[in-house]
């Protein structure tokens, strides 16, 4: 990811992150992708109402897919509001998918969204990780490091003494 797109993810006003992903994942490889949206999902999108709780993406027929994103029902749409939980198609280049296939099926390997966010053309877009599992270890490693960069950040703005 360049310069670039990292100022753009910071303009967005919309930035659902998956907070949990940084936690139970190292981040091998991270790409953006676009998402398949219907109906009333991109307001849901935009007044915040979406959760990237416990997805994971997966490859059927060359295309990749999101399941278990939640993005809730528009609050004033009518009865062609869309379903919350329903599987939704990301669109990527089959050179990524391809890329994506194959080192997905490395045993301990698996691809999550980490992010999802409005881009300066208004348009959802969804940032994907290939991700390798944390042991328990790494696990408590990252919350030691967070620790201590709080308390770093503590005395340093003189709130510690």
């Amino acid at each position: 990811m360049n310069k670039a797109q990292q100022e753009l993810r910071k303009k967005s006003p919309i930035q659902i992150k998956n907070k949990k992903a940084a936690f139970e994942y190292f981040f091998v490889e991270e790409l953006t992708a676009g998402i398949v949206l219907t109906g009333t999902e991109i307001k849901s999108i935009r007044a915040g109402k979406a959760s990237l709780v416990d997805t994971y993406c997966y490859i059927v027929n060359g295309e990749m897919w999101v399941k278990g994103m939640n993005i809730s029902p528009y609050f004033y749409g009518s009865y062609a509001n869309h379903d919350s939980k329903r599987e939704r198609k990301l669109l990527l280049t089959k050179r990524e998918i391809r890329r994506l296939e194959d080192a997905g099926k490395q045993p301990g390997y698996t691809i999550v969204p980490t992010l999802i966010f409005i881009d300066q053309n208004g348009r959802a877009k969804v940032d994907i990780a290939l991700c390798r599992g944390k042991r328990q270890y790494d696990k408590r490693q990252t919350l030691k490091e967070k620790e201590d960069r709080r308390e770093i950040d503590r005395a340093l703005k003189g709130n510690r003494f």
